[in-house]
């Protein structure tokens, strides 16, 4: 009985700083408006900084590090000279515009609707969050395509089956964000990851080689982890303390559960198929060695591959989910009745557009923003400070192993791009931990761990202000505070659970992947 009441107020003490969290943050100013306020601090805090000598060099280039002022003329006119640019150009844009009309015409012609529907017949409610945080995972291989495709679907089926639908978006969320380097699909961030790991390794030995699948069985292995940690914080930390969260969202912009219909149902069917045939004919495509799909091997170059990072294929990942998308939704619209005309496909299309208005506006700020603070170099700055600082402890190779997976998910708050980031602190802790006798593809694991955690809970996160967005369809008052509140809980278990699992997986020696090893130099 004692238990019991300890466990109830521990519980207690848990939601009341998730509630604090999420009161804080919602006290915030709207995050458009919070991310220009952002831009005009660093701007600031540039000017204040650029005196200062901090000693430090650039790993990549040699050269001096130092805070760029931002207040100057020149950088006020290079500002304004480049904004349109700025903003066109930000990555994040173009992906979910592009993907979202796809993901449109799927969604208001019914078809995801229809599949959901068919989906919950033979799915048990309670495995619907393992499934989807799976789901979410495999979403890596394509890119940043989960954000714009898994994460909105989480929201669909969880309300579809009378589950809080925010406690869907988290489950996606986490499974696309914050279990990033969790996937037994290789995708082109692993050779992408590993070119940064072995050019820093060459630092201390030049004849070094790495696979580019380097930390591909740990990664495999991860995915089971995260479904099950993931699963058990949704469904017992998450969705029970969303259940006081009222949905007040838009009935229209809500799924309707109402029964499939025969003629629906062939409908579904046959744009499944059409969807199906379409990837065949992408597999066909792609296969011969000669495709036009095919980029340069990331090891040797007369290698043609598909999961390069410059393969065509990669690089139209987007464009291909909205063609794949486009065509099941389609058929199932003139098949179902739904479409009389050309005219209802564009609606659709304008349908997904318009509620992509509030995310354009934050885009626009958000853009700017993340462009001051890399051009200030002062995000850069945070990270050199962090890793020569853990280098200077001189701690026990496991001691500073762990150190590495705290700075890497601190600096992960900062520096979004997971490749950009590793590129910076990749030649200070590859050569460091060789030295000690790790492995650069276990110092390369300890990274990708830390990399993934923290990405749920950083505003700076390009995608963060899109799932605010695709939280507001249900909860109209969501703001920054409550995706913290929700996500706070798998970051923090994330981060130990997965730490521990690494360092278990270390001490068993259970191989990281094919030609990968533990110790330098290799035995």
């Amino acid at each position: 009985m004692e238990k019991a009441v300890d466990s109830s107020q521990k519980k207690g003490l848990l939601n009341k700083a998730l509630d604090l969290v999420e009161r804080v943050g919602n006290k915030l100013p709207d995050p458009a408006i919070l991310f220009f306020y952002l831009l005009l601090f660093i701007w600031v805090l540039s000017a204040v900084l650029s005196p200062f000598d901090f000693g430090e060099v650039h790993p990549m280039t040699g050269n001096s590090l130092n805070v760029q002022n931002l207040l100057t003329g020149t950088q006020l006119a290079a500002f304004l000279a480049n904004m349109v640019n700025t903003f066109v150009l930000f990555a994040p844009l173009g992906i979910v515009l592009v993907a979202m009309l796809g993901v449109g015409v799927a969604e208001h012609s019914g078809w995801i609707d229809a599949g959901l529907k068919k989906l919950l017949n033979f799915t048990p409610k309670q495995l619907l969050t393992p499934m989807l945080i799976l789901i979410a995972i495999v979403s890596h291989t394509a890119a940043d395509a989960g954000y714009v495709l898994v994460i909105p679907l989480g929201g669909v089926i969880f309300y579809a089956a009378g589950r809080h639908p925010l406690a869907g978006i988290a489950a996606a969320f986490a499974g696309v964000s914050g279990g990033f380097s969790a996937n037994f699909i290789p995708s082109a961030i692993d050779p992408l990851i590993m070119s940064f790991t072995l050019e820093a390794a060459r630092i201390l030995d030049p004849d070094i080689n790495l696979n580019p699948l380097n930390n591909w069985y740990f990664t495999s292995a991860s995915t089971l982890l995260i479904v099950l940690v993931g699963w058990w914080i949704t469904d017992k930390i998450v969705e029970p303390r969303l259940n006081k969260v009222k949905v007040d969202g838009d009935e229209d912009q809500m799924p309707k559960m109402e029964k499939v219909t025969s003629r629906e149902s062939k409908a579904f069917w046959m744009g499944f198929l059409a969807m199906v045939l379409g990837i065949i004919g992408l597999f066909l495509w792609a296969y011969p060695e000669d495709s036009a799909l095919r980029g340069p091997g990331m090891v040797n170059p007369e290698e043609q591959s598909l999961t390069s990072f410059h393969a065509p294929l990669m690089k139209a990942i987007v464009p291909l989910i909205f063609i794949l998308l486009l065509i099941p939704g389609l058929v199932f619209g003139f098949v179902s009745g739904r479409y009389k005309s050309s005219g209802d496909l564009i609606q659709s299309m304008k349908k997904s557009m318009e509620s992509m208005g509030y995310y354009i506006v934050m885009a626009f700020f958000v853009a700017l923003f993340i462009d001051a603070f890399s051009r200030s170099n002062i995000g850069l700055l945070i990270a050199i400070k962090g890793a020569n600082f853990l280098q200077a402890l001189e701690l026990p190779g496991q001691i500073t192993f762990v150190g590495i997976v705290v700075l890497s998910a601190f600096v992960n708050l900062m520096v979004g791009s997971a490749s950009a980031k590793w590129a910076l602190i990749a030649p200070i802790f590859v050569p460091m931990l060789m030295q000690l006798g790790i492995s650069p593809d276990l110092t390369q694991a300890a990274y990708r761990v830390g990399d993934s955690v923290s990405n749920i809970i950083t505003p700076l996160l390009p995608y963060f202000p899109l799932v605010v967005v695709f939280g507001q369809r249900y909860v109209k008052g969501m703001g920054i505070g409550t995706l913290i509140s929700m996500m706070l809980p798998y970051s923090v278990i994330f981060l130990i659970t997965w730490t521990v699992f690494l360092l278990v997986y270390w001490w068993l020696g259970i191989p990281l992947s094919f030609e990968a090893n533990y110790v330098y130099p290799a035995q």
